[in-house]
């Protein structure tokens, strides 16, 4: 028996150990095919024979930039995040597991055309090539990556559609017995508020306002820090793109190549719906009402594993779907199924060939795949073209119903019939204004008067909101011309703060009105309400606004832009003098005094790589003069108190930026905040801190030439 178990025990060596050495063998053949230049920032330059050689060097690249939040952001996506933080996050893996299943995702892949199924292999093979060569590096979970894993992150916004699906919701639901109803109100799709991790800005300029006849664009994401990373990647097959990638991801989000560039906003568009379903249970199971048919409910088992402690524990479930999507709620003892975009091989086909346009017919013709759901786009070209996109996965309904409601799943006139072409959706092209601008606000003003009209168009297809830094950025355009890229970088950081001005200038008249504090009042009349480090008056702005849209009393129905201007305009005097007697106690009580600069309240602070970072006021932090998108800021810096700060730091808003001029040969300049590397002991952890604070941005490498110039180390992957 002893000799059995031998001759076993040898076969299995002689079985694998071949299969391992081919495949680091291949590993290693296909790094010979990459090159990679580390630019004076850090910044990759990667070059591979083919597309697919250009990914796996992309991928392995990221991984030394940033291991922790490439692992980080496929453990969530994947519905595995309660393996690594315990079963509070299970039901956020059960989420992800209701709209897709590894098995689907298999499947997904396996469907995938040729060329796509490279690429996802060599996203695999990249990141499993970079640990095995890299063996001190510890994963939290994943050790080893699968082709089919980017089928669960294929659209490029960090958390995207997916996020506005109540885990709460899904809770209620899935723990209790489905038999019986639950009268517990569900939170529903959690419509988006206008804050800086869902912010973004776009601009694009005509050649008639730049000073060298070319296009322009302002790429101006405002998003988590950290969560991108700079990058060049280029192959022998086309692809020449720079820009940024979020940290797993084998395709340029926000960016451009030499013809073409691409900027992502965040959409009010309506491209989620919730159905409440009637359904009733017989011998053979779970039937739901349509129309005069009883269907039958689709039902999916999955074990969802949990840390417990120093222990991994199980959990199983049944999960529910009907054609309208999977079942994440109840409403009022009926269950709920939430429509959405879930179109993984296609959203990645469009993420990844998006990169390789080269002028605006091909780059429509792109955009008519109609799987990039949560965005916005704005664009400009060689060509001169400049263009918005509003929108592009839109469902096709009837308007007799509120779609903003929960609809009658019983009802097949309330379903999704087909998607809008592209030629139906709000679309802008080369408007007689010369530029183009959306800041999260309403595509009814993208371009001035030469905006789309709102009667032209179905409710669904936008909020028709505008914001204080749509506001701003219209403001600035009317007067720009003779741009440069480091005037568009000026226009782009323009430090007026509309949202203050609207409601600080209420509060100097109450003061004029009431005999208020002569100090205070004397400070705010000779302000110009524009933000700096120097700037007192910001201080008491900034949390007065705070204070007023806690403590504020304000009609129904308005926006948050209508309550500022609400707070500064028709809002009683005595509310307003008792909101900044309020804050300017607490400005006392926390910093001294309320003539505190704003740079010494308003901090970036960077101390480790940790994904969620602990904040400390007694540890180096850099001063701001940047303020938080929500008052108009078009340099976003969303900055807070934590529980043991008294000062407040910046974690979302600018993060990648860059400014793009096109022509014969296309020239940028851009800036992250922080440094390209999420190492502490990396020379391009916080190289950029500074630079991100004083605005001063670096001009980018994009030829091959001028990446040769300022090469600080070239390798191919696995040699360091």
């Amino acid at each position: 028996m002893r000799r059995i178990f031998s001759l076993l025990f040898i076969a299995l060596i002689a079985c694998n150990a071949p299969v391992e050495n081919t495949e680091v063998s291949r590993w290693e053949a296909q790094a010979t095919n990459v090159e990679i230049i580390r630019d004076d920032f850090g910044v990759p330059h990667i070059y591979g024979e083919t597309d697919a050689d250009a990914v796996f060097g992309l991928l392995y690249a990221q991984c030394e930039d940033d291991f922790n939040r490439v692992e980080q952001n496929y453990i969530w996506a994947t519905g595995r995040l309660a393996e690594v933080e315990g079963e509070e996050a299970i039901y956020s893996d059960l989420r992800a597991k209701l709209f897709m299943t590894e098995e689907e995702a298999i499947a997904n892949y396996e469907k995938s055309p040729d060329w796509l199924k490279k690429l996802c292999d060599a996203f695999a093979d990249g990141i499993n090539y970079y640990l095995h060569t890299h063996p001190e590096v510890k994963p939290k979970l994943l050790t080893r990556f699968e082709p089919w894993m980017p089928m669960y992150f294929s659209e490029g916004s960090i958390g995207g559609d997916i996020e506005r699906v109540s885990t709460k919701g899904i809770k209620e639901l899935y723990e209790k017995n489905l038999d019986h109803a639950v009268a517990a109100a569900d939170p529903g799709l959690m419509r988006l508020d206008d804050n800086e991790p869902r912010g973004s800005n776009g601009i694009a300029v005509a050649g008639e306002h730049t000073a060298s006849g070319k296009a322009m664009l302002l790429i101006n994401p405002h998003t988590s820090f950290f969560f991108r990373g700079e990058v060049h990647v280029v192959s022998e097959e086309g692809l020449n793109a720079y820009g940024a990638v979020t940290w797993g991801q084998f395709f340029v989000y926000q960016g451009f190549n030499e013809k073409t560039g691409w900027m992502h906003t965040s959409t009010y568009t309506d491209v989620m719906d919730e159905y409440v379903e009637t359904v009733v249970k017989n011998e053979n199971g779970y039937f739901y009402k349509y129309g005069k048919e009883d269907r039958p409910v689709k039902s999916l088992d999955v074990t969802l594993k949990y840390k417990d402690g120093e222990a991994i524990k199980e959990r199983d479930f049944t999960m529910y779907r009907t054609h309208h999507g999977p079942i994440t709620g109840n409403i009022d003892g009926k269950w709920v199924a939430t429509a959405m975009m879930w179109d993984p091989v296609n959203a990645l086909i469009q993420s990844y060939t998006r990169t390789k346009q080269d002028g605006h017919k091909s780059f429509r013709e792109m955009m008519n795949i109609r799987t990039n759901s949560s965005n916005n786009t704005v664009y400009a070209d060689a060509e001169g073209n400049i263009a918005y996109y509003h929108g592009n996965f839109i469902p096709k309904r009837d308007t007799a119903f509120n779609y903003l409601e929960p609809l009658d799943g019983s009802n097949p006139a309330t379903d999704w019939q087909r998607l809008h072409t592209v030629d139906e959706t709000i679309v802008v092209i080369n408007p007689e204004t010369g530029w183009i601008q959306n800041c999260n606000s309403t595509p009814f003003t993208s371009a001035g008067e030469y905006s789309p009209k709102v009667e032209d168009y179905p409710v669904y297809m936008s909020a028709n909101q505008e914001n204080h830094r749509g506001v701003h950025a219209i403001k600035l355009l009317k007067e720009a011309n003779n741009l440069t890229l480091d005037g568009l970088i000026k226009l782009a950081y323009d430090p007026w703060i509309p949202a203050f001005e609207a409601t600080v200038s209420g509060l100097i008249s109450a003061l004029e009105n009431n005999n208020g504090d002569r100090e205070i009042l004397d400070s705010l009349k000779a302000w110009d309400f524009t933000v700096s480090k120097s700037s007192v008056q910001t201080s008491i702005a900034h949390f007065y606004c705070l204070n007023y849209m806690r403590d504020g009393q304000f009609p129904e129905g308005l926006s948050y832009m209508e309550r500022l201007n609400y707070a500064g305009s028709e809002s009683p005097e005595a509310e307003r003098l008792a909101i900044l007697q309020k804050t300017i106690d607490q400005l006392n009580e926390d910093f001294g005094t309320w003539k505190t600069p704003w740079g010494e309240i308003n901090r970036y602070q960077r101390i480790n790589g940790d994904i969620r970072q602990d904040f400390n006021d007694s540890l180096p932090s850099i001063g701001v003069g940047m303020a938080s998108g929500r008052w108009g800021a078009l340099a976003s810096f969303g900055a807070t108190s934590y529980e043991n700060t008294k000062r407040i730091y910046g974690t979302s808003g600018n993060s990648f930026i860059a400014v793009v001029e096109f022509g014969d040969k296309v020239k940028a300049k851009s800036l992250l905040a922080g440094g390209q590397s999420g190492d502490p002991n990396s020379p391009h952890f916080d190289d950029q801190a500074q630079r991100y604070a004083d605005c001063q941005f670096k001009d980018v490498a994009y030829y091959k030439e001028d990446v040769e110039k300022r090469a600080a180390t070239r390798y191919h992957p696995g040699e360091k």
